[in-house]
């Protein structure tokens, strides 16, 4: 039997996993738009190493129910983000390691996907696995990136706050006075 040719643009996920395929390459970060708008001003995505990806389609035969299409996904990314202490370049790795098992319907991802540990999605007639990888990666950024210590002192963070030359009055002594008054 020949063994077909799988595209990562438009991939047959059914005849993928029916074959127990498998696919990996590397794309230029620049290549990923959503991921390359991530970028820090002073580290555009262009200066990016290459980010990896493999895929590996399967077919699983669980006891007493219908064949299921899985698909595994690894992908993993050098990106330069906004420190969000210092506002200077943070390099983080992002790496991605999912499992998704396809299902026929949307309706029927959605009811599953409720109940499961595992990401289900409704089967595509053609999956764009660099859209998918994308996504994964995105999510996988960090929500607040940021250096473990900034290598450039904070601004104001060396500075003496000047002490106060007069005590500030208490909030509360007005309301005390207010309440005496009115006893």
């Amino acid at each position: 039997m020949k063994s077909r040719a799988f595209a990562p643009e438009k991939l047959d996920l059914a005849a993928f996993a029916h074959d127990g395929a498998s696919l990996q390459g590397e794309w230029p970060a620049v290549s990923l738009q959503r991921l390359a708008d991530a970028a820090a001003p002073e580290a555009p995505a262009r200066e990016w190493p290459p980010l990896g990806w493999f895929l590996h389609g399967e077919i699983r035969r669980p006891k007493a129910a219908a064949p299921q299409t899985w698909l595994h996904l690894t992908a993993s990314a050098q990106v330069a983000l906004t420190c969000q202490r210092c506002l200077q370049p943070v390099h983080e790795t992002v790496e991605v390691d999912r499992w998704f098992r396809f299902v026929d319907t949307e309706a029927e991802a959605a009811a599953l996907d409720v109940d499961s540990d595992d990401d289900v999605l409704a089967l595509p007639r053609h999956l764009d696995a660099r859209e998918l990888i994308e996504d994964e990666l995105l999510l996988a950024l960090p929500l607040v990136p940021r250096h473990a210590s900034c290598p450039q002192p904070l601004p104001g963070a060396g500075e003496q706050a000047e002490p106060e030359t007069e005590p500030r009055p208490n909030p509360f002594a007005a309301l005390a006075a207010l309440k005496r008054k009115g006893d």
